[in-house]
């Protein structure tokens, strides 16, 4: 068994005690990344942050555990996009200005981001500019910032995207939103595709990360199925864009 799954199964399990269940998969954490119980207490150290605060144009993942940092985003004005469950659908902007005031906890939910959001294509994505800031939730992460989502990579392949448009880079802010039992205490040694964290959030404080590699660059595409290239429109608009199709 990979070290990763090793680590997601030992934290799920620590999970369970503080995780609040999803509407559709419950407790399954290798569908779902939940919310948890002391969400709200990280959001509020993070908006504190000056790369939350100076931001204008985010890129934010779906997971349950940010649905009250969405809400904040909106309330603040910020405009960010956010994927579809598994990209299947692509990516959603949502634009603050088209919410209706007193709805912004609605919109910062998926369901509510399906009806305030608007469909936006890596091009369109493009012509907004670069990202400035990126939070992510995760199953886990260590304090050397090497971040584990489900396991299906969905977050590996849309830095991959985002860096091969050179929407993001080295120097771009990403920070991650966990709770305590989810952080790793050791230094682990990322993955040719693991994405690292500059600022792990939990309930009980931020930790800095000190980070010592790179973050990887591009899609890697030898290590993708042709049907998950088949199931994931973005990746096959970049083909386009790249003259692989």
């Amino acid at each position: 068994m990979s070290t990763s799954r090793v680590i997601r199964e030992r934290i799920w399990t620590r999970l369970r005690d503080v995780a609040r269940p999803d509407t559709r998969f419950h407790m399954n954490f290798a569908e779902v990344i939940p919310d948890f119980d002391g969400s709200e207490a990280a959001t509020e150290l993070l908006v504190q942050d000056p790369a939350y605060q100076q931001s204008q144009f985010a890129f934010i993942t779906p997971d349950n555990c940010l649905a009250d940092l969405r809400r904040r985003m909106i309330e603040d004005g910020k405009t960010f996009v956010m994927s579809t469950y598994g990209i299947y659908r692509g990516f959603l902007l949502l634009d603050p200005a088209k919410v209706p005031e007193g709805a912004a906890l609605y919109a910062s939910w998926l369901d509510g981001m399906e009806h305030f959001g608007t469909p936006i294509t890596l091009e369109e994505i493009a012509g907004m500019g670069r990202f400035d800031y990126l939070v992510t939730g995760a199953s886990a992460v260590s304090v050397n910032g090497v971040r584990f989502g489900k396991g299906h990579g969905f977050f590996d392949l849309e830095w991959g995207m985002f860096t091969d448009l050179g929407l993001v880079d080295e120097q771009t802010p990403v920070h991650a939103v966990v709770h305590d039992v989810q952080v790793v205490q050791d230094n682990l040694q990322p993955s040719e595709t693991d994405i690292l964290v500059d600022r792990i959030y939990t309930p009980g404080g931020c930790h800095t990360v000190e980070r010592r590699a790179r973050r990887p660059k591009g899609v890697k595409w030898p290590l993708l199925e042709p049907k998950q290239i088949e199931a994931t429109p973005p990746l096959q608009e970049l083909q386009r864009i790249q003259g692989l199709a």
